[in-house]
């Protein structure tokens, strides 16, 4: 059974995170290291956090001495973690117990470096209020318009990141948006493993329901990263912002 490295960024979610980890710890895929990296220069939550998890020796908690952001505290995790594999998981989602033993089978079984999985979306109170089915994404087309990717539902192999020195670029949101097209440049694909193993946040309060952020951000994926004009980022930018709202 190969160590599976499970990278969770932390900024003052204490209301959600204890469940979030108790759906990690307790996965029937028990080879795994949990690193939680810490990015909040109040330290209110640390005492927290080390008091949840002293009891799970597979955790560990890596303290940023600055604020950096998801992006960049995922890019720690990556340069600590010491898997085959890696797993994201954002601190307020949670997993099915079966998710990883399922979906690390179904690569091996096909030969995959990385997957993703079909996942429901939740409000504050668990309620299911959407749901988003995985499908395959063997190029930068099928996500360029649609970033149909749940972050806290990939699995990837660590080596593939490492050998092209690819990082989470620093945005406040869209982070992953440019790191899976980075990964689709080296032309590695995301295979779906259809089922539904991840409940997705959708927290009012949070950074990722800000629009005005969200549309600055996404204008720099294609505009920056992605090197397109501005036209042409003004016109995939709309093409984002209605697939998105069309998910609704």
């Amino acid at each position: 059974m190969d160590l599976v490295s499970v990278i969770i960024p932390y900024y003052r979610k204490r209301n959600f995170v204890k469940e979030t980890l108790t759906s990690v710890v307790n996965q029937d895929y028990d080879n795994l290291e949990v690193l939680i990296i810490y990015d909040d220069i109040n330290l209110n939550d640390f005492e927290f956090l080390q008091k949840i998890t002293k009891s799970d020796s597979r955790i560990k908690i890596i303290k940023n001495d600055a604020k950096l952001g998801a992006g960049f505290s995922r890019n720690i995790g990556i340069d600590k973690s010491n898997g085959k594999y890696i797993a994201f998981l954002d601190a307020d989602d949670i997993w099915s117990l079966d998710k990883l033993k399922s979906q690390i089978s179904f690569m091996k079984q096909n030969n995959h470096k990385i997957s993703h999985t079909s996942y429901y979306i939740i409000d504050d109170k668990k309620k299911i209020i959407g749901q988003r089915r995985a499908r395959d994404l063997l190029s930068i087309n099928d996500i360029i318009k649609s970033c149909d990717i749940g972050l806290s539902t990939v699995v990837l192999e660590k080596n593939i990141i490492v050998r092209n020195k690819i990082k989470f670029p620093n945005l406040k949101t869209k982070e992953d948006f440019v790191f899976w097209l980075m990964l689709l440049k080296k032309d590695y694909k995301f295979y779906a493993y259809d089922k539904y193993l991840t409940n997705w946040s959708d927290v009012k309060n949070s950074l990722s329901s800000s629009t005005v952020q969200k549309l600055n951000d996404g204008f720099k994926v294609y505009n920056q990263y992605m090197d397109f004009n501005i036209f042409k980022s003004l016109y995939y930018l709309l093409c984002l912002s209605f697939n998105y709202l069309k998910k609704k």
